[in-house]
């Protein structure tokens, strides 16, 4: 009887974390979606809900500490209990980008979008994919698809390198727009950042299951490491 409620304990864990996962995804599709538009007001209520973010962070972070302290778990079930603290963390991060490029958003005020965006928008699809699966996977501890998704962290990387290039040559050929093409900088910078903290999930996501805790390299991380 213990073992089943605390089985359901966790199982209401799970359940917090996929909530606060969607809860992300929305906030990093929406921040983009209202740059594009550069809706102010959308962004203001980006910021507001960032409190949300937060309170459930720490509501999970409540019911996990309650079970380290009365269940005294051990072996798998400490590892789990341990790392969905990392990655409720990495989640709460994650909506800290989404709640930056809100402020980007408002910081522009009346100044139009240096260029049109084509490969950020499609960097918060590929990034809140990621996520998505990512916490799948986490549920599921699912080790084969834990290693396959930081994968695609190499396409987020390529787009972030293509809006750097475009942007660069944009600020070559009008030195007076550099504050604006730092503006979009910084909203790829963070929409890389999410894929990198998708990484790290599936990272703790094999160590749940395996007990091996290792980093995941990507490709970019070989090319920079033999240069």
């Amino acid at each position: 009887m213990i073992r089943k409620t605390f089985e359901h304990e966790i199982q209401q864990v799970k359940d917090e974390v996929l909530l606060l996962g969607s809860m992300v995804e929305h906030a990093i599709i929406a921040s983009v979606e209202t740059l594009k538009k550069r809706d102010i007001k959308g962004a203001e209520k980006i910021i507001e809900e960032d409190r949300a973010i937060n309170q459930k962070r720490f509501d999970i972070e409540r019911q996990l500490m309650i079970l380290i302290a009365t269940q005294q778990p051990m072996a798998h079930d400490l590892r789990l209990l341990a790392s969905t603290m990392e990655i409720i963390s990495e989640l709460e991060r994650m909506g800290d980008y989404a709640k930056g490029i809100a402020n980007i958003n408002i910081r522009m005020g009346e100044e139009p979008l240096l260029k049109p965006l084509i490969d950020i928008p499609r960097m918060a699809q590929i990034g809140t994919s990621m996520l998505h699966r990512s916490l799948t996977a986490f549920v599921n501890e699912d080790v084969e698809a834990a290693k396959a998704i930081p994968i695609e962290d190499d396409e987020v990387d390529a787009l972030y390198n293509q809006i750097y290039r475009e942007l660069m040559l944009l600020i070559i050929q009008d030195p007076k727009s550099i504050e604006r093409a730092n503006w979009l900088l910084w909203v790829g910078h963070n929409l890389e950042r999410v894929a990198d903290r998708v990484t790290n999930i599936c990272e703790r996501t094999i160590f749940i299951a395996t007990g091996e805790l290792n980093e995941i390299k990507s490709s970019s991380d070989e090319f920079w490491m033999k240069k």
